[in-house]
């Protein structure tokens, strides 16, 4: 995942500084991005203004250094819906934060592929169930050191696949229970009656 668009689907909500951006990622974003130097977020800023994907108006304030407000230019809006409705690879492993922030950010922009999303993951997921539930998971020794306890080897590793299984149903349960959730998700329109646009 690039992390301009995390940046760039922020600044679509509303404008903000680049100051704003690193709080949020420290806070509220944390389950995307463990960490981002504001440096590098100033950095990706300068590109994505270069690139025309935002603006800034420059916000004066008194007894402090004046503060660029980024906004998003009509380049950035496609730049955003490319990404948002770009193919979707799932990874190895779960809750990756490539997903987080791709449904994230899409949810609210785009149900339909926000719900495509989830197919994706799910049907990665259960396949990858499939093949790792039930293998043998039986650890094979050969020249270990006399200090090794085996039995405990063993033990260890099938909590931590038990761990592991848990984990995975509980996300495959959090998927399926989103997926129903947008596809019945009333919007205001609908709520008042009217035919969606």
């Amino acid at each position: 995942m690039k992390f301009e668009y995390v940046l760039l689907a922020l600044i679509a909500g509303r404008p903000r500084s680049g100051f704003d951006l690193g709080r949020w990622v420290e806070s509220e974003g944390q389950f995307l991005r463990s960490r981002a130097h504001h440096s590098q977020i100033y950095r990706l800023l300068g590109r994505m203004t270069a690139d025309g994907w935002v603006a800034f108006d420059v916000d004066p304030r008194e007894g402090r250094p004046d503060a660029k407000v980024y906004r998003l230019t009509p380049r950035g809006r496609e730049v955003l819906w490319e990404w948002v409705r770009s193919p979707y690879e799932p990874t190895s492993r779960f809750q990756d934060p490539d997903f987080l922030a791709r449904f994230a950010f899409t949810a609210p922009l785009d149900r339909q592929a926000a719900i495509e999303l989830i197919d994706t993951e799910l049907a990665y997921r259960r396949a990858q169930i499939a093949r790792n539930r039930d293998r043998d998971r039986t650890l094979r020794f050969e020249g270990q050191p006399p200090e090794m306890d085996r039995e405990l080897a063993q033990e260890v590793f099938d909590e931590l696949h038990a761990y592991g299984s848990s984990a995975v149903d509980t996300w495959v349960d959090w998927l399926e229970g989103m997926r129903h959730r947008l596809e019945h998700h009333r919007t205001p329109d609908t709520e008042r009656g009217d035919s969606p646009a």
